[in-house]
């Protein structure tokens, strides 16, 4: 989708104003609309000067000519149309700057830390500047063309005509995940890459187009829409629009639900080398089908979505509704032992004392996907993911180095009672907790965010297998209280039925929740519904092999903003979004 330019914030105010009414009027909130932010602003420093204010100077130019404290620029090329593509569509020409910023040697492990970076910079520039937030555990400039919304939308950023900065967040492939024993590397990945990054980019955009952005963005999915929340918390006056997708907020917990999850497996498991056994595909088949014979009807179309997540927490019980083996695993069935494994993993992690450590789980039919069973089983108990972000990330003090030969072990001999506590807290250098440098601060008032016009887009599947879209929604119920119900006037929180983490399982999971972001952010056009798209066979952004047979390969269903869900309207294809209300 082509974005218009943004507009002079002098044609704002009878549209923001009218927006208020029309808010109440399609029941997102009886609070009225904030006023549209000022646009975040920009550095005024040297730049190299352009033909006019907006127009792309010479992008070679920028490696001997642009200067910013603690950065070095270390290339400035033209990229020419068409050597990018995105959905089988050329990439217009664009300015690819690439460098580092605050090149250090830790004194705790000897290693050379940096802030690396690329920045895109279109041609045709909009006018806008966005911040991709990248996941995992970072450690990779990713390309810098705003393309990390799961299975859609089909035009990135890049595309649209954004200018794109991406970083690595500090620390290098081959740092992770030790970068952990670090102090500082820990907090620049976890909130401060983004805060040091962000007066630069938008310096580097004065230097090239002869002006700062007109409005600034962020967004990311996993740890990226996790960097976005924190952004919301820490740096709301340096950004118009926040967009979060499958957020990590409170990632530490995550992790360590993760652990927690790893020992109720294996003690089903019929082989400790493949934690899946515990819970194959024919099986977790099985429980979803009694998923949804509960709990699809709910919304009114037997569609297989689940919508009605609340509704289907009443109606469905695992006990009753799953067959229990009277004799030997046969698929057709499960054992009391691995029921009981389940619904502790659904209830969500705890200790000894039974606190609570992470939220619980939604119960949606999206447990099939490969995604989930990743996550579950494989990256619960991997050297790449939960073992060694809890040891050496989210610990204070971290483990041993040697944590890394047995990360199964780690796992599943983790104490709940003694290790847990550590992501809370601090020892000697490691002055911040995970739980500090992580996560937003204060993330249920957005207080700066509301008061300056700003607005944020989250969107969480239900069937996400690392963060609990329970997590997110308890979040949002926090916001939506502290401000009398009045949250939908700057928040607005999606939930996409049978998605897993980011993109995949049976569900509807290409969306354009940037444009929709920008229409709220400059026309005061609060989202009350996103479309979203099947990606069946031929669509142009990918396939999801996860798709019922019996689905159109372009069903379309409306992503609800929360509480709302999608209801069949009683007529019409139940795979067109028309048939569908938000109610």
């Amino acid at each position: 989708m082509t974005l218009p330019r943004p507009r002079p914030l002098s044609s704002l105010s009878l549209t923001l104003a009218m927006s208020a009414a029309l808010l109440a009027a399609c029941g997102g909130s009886d609070a009225p609309e904030t006023a549209a932010p000022a646009p975040a602003p920009a550095p005024s420093l040297p730049q190299l000067s352009a033909a006019t204010p907006g127009t792309l100077a010479a992008c070679t130019a920028l490696a001997g000519s642009f200067t910013f404290a603690s950065t070095t620029i270390t290339a400035a090329n033209v990229i020419a149309a068409g050597t990018l593509t995105n959905a089988g569509q050329p990439v217009a020409e664009h300015c690819q700057v690439t460098g580092r910023m605050n090149q250090r040697v830790s004194t705790v492990d000897g290693q050379t830390y940096a802030i690396g970076f690329e920045m895109r910079m279109p041609k045709d520039w909009n006018g806008r500047y966005l911040y991709q937030g990248n996941g995992g555990t970072d450690g990779a400039v990713a390309q810098a063309t705003g393309n990390f919304v799961g299975g859609g939308p089909l035009q990135h950023a890049l595309q649209m005509g954004f200018a794109v900065i991406s970083s690595d967040a500090g620390h290098n492939g081959a740092q992770n995940p030790l970068f952990g024993l670090d102090p500082q590397a820990r907090l620049d990945y976890g909130y401060k890459a983004v805060g040091t990054l962000t007066p630069m980019a938008k310096a580097l955009i004065r230097a090239a187009y002869g002006k700062g952005p007109d409005r600034s963005y962020i967004g990311g999915t996993s740890n990226g829409g996790r960097h976005t929340m924190v952004a919301a918390s820490r740096y709301a006056a340096d950004y118009d629009g926040f967009l979060a997708i499958s957020p990590g907020f409170n990632l530490p917990k995550a992790a360590v639900a993760q652990l927690y999850g790893a020992q109720r497996w294996a003690g089903v498991a019929t082989d400790l080398a493949n934690l899946e056994t515990a819970l194959p595909i024919g099986e977790r088949r099985l429980v979803a089908n009694a998923i949804l014979a509960k709990c699809d009807a709910l919304d009114g179309a037997a569609d297989g979505l689940v919508q009605n997540v609340e509704g289907c927490a009443t109606a469905f019980d695992l006990s009753r509704d799953v067959p229990t083996c009277s004799g030997a695993r046969d698929g057709t069935c499960l054992t009391t032992a691995q029921k009981s494994a389940l619904a502790d993993v659904f209830a969500g992690a705890r200790n000894s004392a039974g606190e609570a450590l992470y939220a619980r789980w939604a119960y949606d039919p999206g447990i099939v996907s490969t995604g989930w069973a990743d996550w579950k089983f494989r990256n619960s108990v991997g050297a790449a993911r939960d073992p060694v972000a809890v040891g050496f990330i989210f610990s204070s003090p971290p483990e041993s180095a040697s944590l890394l030969s047995n990360t199964l072990g780690y796992a599943l001999n983790f104490s709940f009672d003694t290790g847990a506590p550590k992501i809370f807290a601090t020892s000697g250098i490691y002055t911040e907790s995970a739980m500090s440098f992580m996560t937003p601060p204060n993330p249920t008032v957005l207080q700066e965010l509301r008061e300056r016009g700003a607005k944020m887009i989250v969107i969480h599947g239900n069937a996400d297998g690392v963060f609990s879209v329970e997590d997110t929604t308890t979040w949002y119920k926090g916001l939506n209280t502290q401000w009398g119900g009045g949250a939908a006037s700057f928040t607005r929180f999606f939930r996409v039925p049978g998605m897993g983490h980011s993109r995949g399982g049976p569900s509807t999971d290409q969306f354009d929740a940037i444009t929709a972001l920008v229409n709220w952010v400059e026309k005061g056009q609060a989202p009350d519904r996103i479309i979203a798209t099947a990606r069946g066979a031929g669509n142009a952004g990918g396939v999801n092999a996860e798709l019922p047979a019996d689905w159109s390969a372009t069903r379309t269903r409306p992503l609800c903003p929360y509480p709302q869900i999608a209801r069949y309207s009683g007529s019409g294809s139940i795979e067109s979004a028309a048939s569908f209300e938000c109610r």
